[in-house]
């Protein structure tokens, strides 16, 4: 696949579940993507701060986004989070970096930081090479 942001952004428009939920990829680059969700009534739970599973969707979102950009056939084989604050801010910012890439696997490091320049959440993913 091609590292043109434009078809990247089209590819990834069958991540129906990220995409139908707001996330938007920013910025793509070496193993590597910045991916967004703004905040909205629909992320929140019943103590109006973002429901966990939305911060988890962007940072999957980001990881798949990171880890196939350039090739595709990475799934995630396991993923740790841990959610450090609630957002105060309107929009989730996720950075996805590969730290070990291997024949058949690799694994990320997904940091989730909110527009007010808050910590929200750091999740590790390790991926498996389907190809």
């Amino acid at each position: 696949m091609s590292a043109d942001i434009e078809k990247v952004r089209e590819f990834f428009e069958n991540d129906r579940f990220a995409v139908t939920n707001g996330a938007y990829i920013d910025e793509i680059g070496d193993k590597s993507a910045v991916v967004s969700m703004a905040i909205e009534s629909r992320h929140r739970n019943a103590v109006d701060t973002v429901m966990g599973g939305a911060v988890f969707t962007l940072a999957d979102f980001a990881f798949a986004v990171a880890a196939n950009h350039e090739k595709v056939g990475t799934v995630s084989l396991s993923a740790n989070i841990s959610f450090l604050k609630a957002s105060r801010g309107s929009k989730l910012i996720a950075r996805a970096e590969c730290v070990r890439d291997g024949r058949t696997t690799c694994y990320y490091r997904v940091t989730i930081t909110d527009d007010t320049g808050a910590l929200i959440s750091e999740v590790t993913i390790n991926g498996y090479k389907t190809n």
